[in-house]
């Protein structure tokens, strides 16, 4: 089986999940461009933990995991299955402790990205979570040893966003960022390119900007797994490069 290619997705608003516009058009785009999975192993921001732990349900549940949205959002079921023999041959390949955990599901990270690019709902999901005590290289180093796996027609999928501020949103701002979120997420982006990974990975050496982009690293790490996967054939294709609501970035990436 030729390798499967894998992706980080800025996924911003849940309200994407119902919306026709450019970033989720250029979601479906992408799905047309790969081969279509055997299944999708998801690093999400929204599962955010102690300890590094992986779903093995046949079939996992869809998690609402937003407040305050239209009743329509949260009406969406993405009952995709389980895929509980490749969990446990990624917890093996997981050297740090990793444990079983069902009390999350697919949550709004995973789904209101894959209810675009999927839609049929055949593929089967399960996420990792992201230690919260970890720092990147730890991330980094996950995604190294997940790397096999795109020999096997599996997806990694990382979803969070570069930039991701909420206390600093601009809801008159739309579609434009602040200029430190353009500085950090060109920054990060010029890295990727170049294949410069120890420069993403020590992100925080931006200083004032890092802390600003990256208050907490939930919805950042995700791109560490990918990266850590990354194999040095991979052609890097950038999606959606733009902020948005002065403080989000939904900058993508695609590695085939």
């Amino acid at each position: 089986m030729s390798k499967m290619p894998m992706m980080f997705i800025g996924h911003g608003s849940p309200m994407n999940a119902i919306e026709d516009n450019s970033y989720t058009r250029s979601w479906r785009e992408i799905a047309k461009k790969i081969p279509k999975p055997e299944s999708i192993v998801s690093i999400s921001a929204h599962w955010y933990t102690k300890g590094t732990k992986i779903m093995n349900e046949e079939n996992p549940k869809t998690v609402y995991d937003m407040y305050g949205f239209p009743k329509e959002l949260y009406e969406i079921p993405y009952n995709v299955p389980g895929n509980p023999k490749l969990a446990e041959n990624v917890k093996n390949l997981i050297t740090k402790q990793s444990v079983f955990d069902n009390s999350w599901g697919i949550d709004h990270g995973t789904w209101s990205v894959l209810v675009h690019m999927y839609p049929e709902r055949d593929i089967p999901v399960f996420q990792i979570s992201i230690d919260a005590s970890a720092p990147p290289e730890v991330h980094y180093q996950i995604g190294k040893e997940l790397k096999s796996l795109r020999n096997q027609g599996v997806l990694l999928f990382g979803t969070g966003n570069i930039v991701h501020n909420l206390r600093m949103i601009d809801w008159g701002m739309d579609d434009k960022g602040f200029d430190w979120a353009y500085k950090f997420d060109d920054y990060i982006r010029e890295n990727i390119e170049n294949r410069n990974h120890e420069n993403v990975i020590n992100y925080l050496s931006l200083g004032e900007t890092a802390k600003l982009a990256v208050p907490t690293p939930d919805h950042f790490n995700p791109i560490l797994y990918i990266l850590g996967a990354y194999d040095k054939e991979d052609k890097i294709s950038t999606y959606n490069n733009s902020c948005m609501m002065g403080s989000l970035s939904m900058t993508s990436y695609l590695f085939s």
